[in-house]
């Protein structure tokens, strides 16, 4: 029987052809929880009559939204879970690490072919290794912890193509979010959403990544890519295991099928305050800004930095405005950092924090006034998503986040020579 990605990485895990729309209790291969959904999924598994998690080397802990701790409350949800992972021997990044879905890619906790789940919306990033990762309640993640299984209905596909090469300075998040304008936030709702196309072929992890964690803003249940030899040359030495063979097969069937050429994209904005009201740069180039940030799980890699500072080119950023930097993990801050990357952004006029979500989710800095201007290469751009439901945020890639940092207002990096 013909299948797409997710249906073979079902059929694969419970030992049987599995279709869209079939509903099943599926093994877990790794569960993820952080200091701010963590807690109430623990509490969730005691309520259950759970005493020791199924499997505590498929824990994945870690903190990344309020830290270092910013309040008693964040320091006591974060002590509680430290407590949790000592009794039970899970391995607890803490805060050393950085954002969980950037480092549960790089450490190897989620492999192609996997089932992952985690108690946030954009585990879907991992999809670009080829796992079936997905966001879930906090309720269903005490179960999974508890029995290593959950219930799914497997969902369909979109199949979404993309061929051709960018143009000079754009790339992966200015793709997603055309597609995101597109689709519109529900347009793939419950939908798994399979990228393909030689240019998803040629795009590296991190790009792939991009792709994967905004399939959530237009309402996917998954972003995932078929592992390929990109995908071997990353997981290797990260992980064991794992399928590499997961392509979909030429007849699978899928619910919508869209292409897109990345040679007509340009640089694309999505404006206050859904992330699916996209458009051209050049509708709104000109926009002041108060504050720009550069990172969070959808743009804080190694290369995403590099892409800034290669639009920076030696320049200031404008005195008017905050310029906040924030890689993704210790490993792509240091990266970073051996580049000379973090010195180019300081002397520039930055402020470059420690590897964590920052300003993304307005807990822990980074939060806007009444009334302010942000520019940001993070996922969302809801009302109050970084700070008072009076500012506005605009949502960009980096090449953009950085030339618009320059000017002091939102601008085309294609200008910036």
């Amino acid at each position: 029987m013909a299948a797409t990605i997710t249906e073979k990485i079902f059929s694969r895990r419970c030992g049987k052809d599995i279709s869209a729309g079939d509903v099943m209790m599926a093994p877990i291969d790794a569960a993820m929880i952080h200091d701010i959904t963590g807690p109430l999924a623990i509490k969730n598994f005691r309520e259950m009559g759970g005493t020791t998690v199924f499997d505590p080397a498929k824990i994945i802990m870690l903190f990344d939204h309020q830290v270092p701790a910013d309040s008693i409350p964040a320091a006591e949800n974060q002590k509680f879970m430290r407590d949790f992972a000592a009794e039970q021997g899970i391995l607890n990044y803490d805060i050393q690490e950085g954002v969980c879905h950037q480092v549960a890619v790089e450490k190897g906790r989620a492999r192609p072919g996997d089932i992952v789940v985690g108690s946030d919306s954009h585990t879907c990033t991992y999809g670009a290794i080829g796992a079936f990762s997905t966001g879930i309640g906090s309720t269903d993640m005490g179960f999974a912890m508890k029995y290593g299984a959950l219930h799914f209905r497997v969902p369909e596909s979109l199949k979404l193509t993309t061929t051709g090469k960018f143009q000079h300075r754009v790339g992966p998040k200015d793709l997603i979010l055309a597609m995101i304008g597109d689709l519109t936030v529900d347009g793939a709702t419950y939908k798994a959403v399979e990228f393909t196309g030689d240019t998803i072929s040629e795009m590296s992890i991190p790009g792939r990544m991009t792709c994967c964690n905004m399939a959530i803003e237009m309402g996917g249940k998954a972003g995932i890519v078929a592992p390929d030899e990109v995908t071997r040359a990353y997981c290797s030495g990260r992980m064991d295991g794992g399928w590499l063979d997961l392509a979909p097969d030429e007849d699978a069937s899928y619910v919508l099928e869209r292409e897109y050429d990345a040679a007509d994209l340009v640089p694309q904005i999505a404006a206050p305050h859904n992330v699916d009201n996209v458009g051209d740069v050049t509708q709104f180039e000109g926009t002041p800004v108060d504050q720009v940030f550069i990172g969070s799980c959808t743009n804080g890699r190694y290369e995403d930095l590099a892409e800034a500072a290669e639009v920076l080119n030696g320049r200031k950023f404008s005195p008017d405005i905050r310029v906040i930097i924030v890689p993704a993990s210790k490993t792509e801050y240091l990266k970073a950092l051996r580049a000379g990357l973090i010195e180019t952004f300081v002397e520039a006029g930055g402020i470059v924090e420690a590897p964590c979500c920052g300003p993304c989710m307005g807990g822990a800095f980074g939060i806007l006034a009444p009334g302010e201007v942000s520019l940001s290469t993070s996922n969302r751009n809801f009302r109050g998503r970084q700070g008072s439901t009076e500012a506005e945020v605009y949502l960009c890639s980096p090449a953009t986040a950085a030339a618009s940092a320059i000017t002091g207002k939102i601008t085309d990096p294609r200008e910036v020579a």
